[in-house]
């Protein structure tokens, strides 16, 4: 008998409520129905706004409890499934748990009945990239390979079909991991800088939500840490099993590292042996060899050096990311709608060989945007500046020492398309413009993802 049909045995006369009915909880309170459990579904958004999901859900089996009033009475049940979007600490969870109510979600239990190894990667920047990267080198080693999480699709609801000799490799964000209590065989830290400020209390709960990546490993496991990242190389303090890091500024005992000629070397205890050169490296950008650094260093011992090779020389990126959309009229027009923060949109600008035309703005997520300034006026040429954060990216350029509104001038957009047709019209044969917001999405789409492809059915449309 698997763990997960224990699991399910274990809670054959158990009622189970489960928070959110989004993309990560749909399939998993199927697979509840399927395994005769009596679950409710509660979500905030009135029954028409979730139209045939409910239906669904509903003709499966599933009570439903919606609107405003949807965390009333979850002390009723014996266990509650949260979303990642929840905080953990929210009022009515806190009281449920105190009630002796189980409060988990579906990564944790994820985690709780996997049968394979998992790899996992969580950071503030980096992380979708260099989990997609784990995967691919997996994959070329022939091995089977889920991928989930923070990324794609949620794992739960396929347990039944992983078998012990997978791999799964998740993306863990904050909001995942804040309540974790178990972590992955090969945990992968990318970096950790300010973000999500406006749902964490501070940056120190922030952080400790990504250390539980690391706290519940064991002696045989393996933890990857950014060395040139001061908050993720402090982490190294609490690694149980083997520790490596990456770095593209020292040379390594342990962990992934590259040189002043752009040779790729893997180091096991002062063992160093060459990987690759950095031109073997399909993606452009600093951040990107970054990635690579960290995936190798997850990945050494499970795949061979020749299908590393292939994979950098061949793979060309997550949609999204540095995504050059289309080249018009000589200008070229790039994606970066992942970089929802200033130090992704540093690293995309850094990537770039010359100044750009930026279109940045978005949701406010409480971040300072001090450290974005000095790159926008070393890499910038025209500024575009749309949604919540405007003002604040706005200020935090002309405050930065070395601004000058005659070689850096700032438009205004009061949408996308209207950031669009600016960026179309000031830009010209040669340019490249950059849609990189430095910040969330959701002052005027649900995700970065529908962000992105706005961004980009405006600019094919031109």
């Amino acid at each position: 008998m698997t763990r997960a049909s224990e699991f399910f045995k274990s809670i054959k006369d158990k009622k189970v409520a489960f928070i959110g009915i989004g993309v990560s909880n749909t399939d998993s309170i199927l697979m509840f129905l399927k395994n005769g459990i009596d679950v409710t579904a509660c979500d905030k958004a009135p029954r028409e706004k979730l139209g045939e999901v409910a239906d669904k859900l509903e003709s499966a089996g599933a009570q439903l409890r919606l609107g405003e009033n949807y965390l009333d009475g979850l002390c009723d049940f014996d266990v509650v499934v949260r979303t990642p979007g929840m905080m953990y600490h929210v009022p009515e969870l806190q009281k449920a748990r105190k009630m002796g109510v189980a409060v988990t979600s579906e990564m944790e239990l994820f985690f709780e009945l996997c049968p394979c190894k998992i790899f996992a990667v969580t950071g503030s920047d980096g992380k979708t990239t260099t989990t997609t990267v784990i995967s691919k080198f997996l994959e070329a080693q022939g091995k089977t390979v889920h991928l989930g999480g923070n990324i794609g699709r949620a794992l739960l609801p396929i347990i039944d079909t992983i078998t012990p000799d997978d791999f799964a490799v998740v993306e863990l964000s904050s909001f995942q991991l804040m309540s974790m209590r178990q972590s992955p065989d090969v945990a992968v830290v990318t970096n950790v800088t300010p973000n999500h400020l406006d749902k964490h209390t501070d940056m120190d709960d922030y952080v400790d939500a990504k250390k539980n990546i690391l706290l519940h490993q064991n002696a045989f496991s393996k933890a990857v840490l950014n060395l040139d990242n001061e908050t993720s190389n402090s982490m190294k303090s609490l690694v149980r099993g083997k520790a490596y890091s990456f770095s593209r500024r020292e040379v390594l005992e342990n962990g992934a590292y590259i040189n002043a000629e752009g040779e790729i070397f893997m180091a096991v205890n002062s063992v160093s042996v060459k990987v690759m050169d950095r031109a073997d490296i399909k993606l452009v950008g600093d951040h990107n060899v970054e990635n690579y650094l960290a995936a190798i260093t997850a990945v050494w011992g499970y795949v061979d050096v020749e299908n590393i090779v292939s994979v950098a020389r061949t793979f060309s990126g997550v949609e999204h990311r540095m995504e050059l959309v289309r080249e018009r009229n000589g200008v070229k027009w790039y994606n970066d709608s992942i970089a929802t923060s200033p130090t992704r949109t540093n690293a995309g600008l850094k990537a770039h060989t010359q100044k750009v035309v930026l279109i940045a703005g978005g949701y406010d997520k409480k971040i300072p945007y001090e450290p974005l300034a000095p790159y926008v006026i070393d890499k910038v040429k025209a500024l575009i500046l749309m949604g919540a954060t405007a003002q604040k990216i706005r200020k935090a350029v002309e405050e930065c020492d070395g601004f000058n509104p005659d070689l850096l001038p700032i438009y205004e957009a009061s949408d996308m398309e209207h950031a669009v047709k600016i960026a179309d019209e000031i830009s010209q044969k040669g340019d490249i413009v950059a849609f990189s917001p430095a910040s969330a999405s959701f002052d005027f789409y649900k995700n970065f993802e529908q962000r992105g492809i706005h961004f980009k059915n405006i600019v094919n449309s031109l």
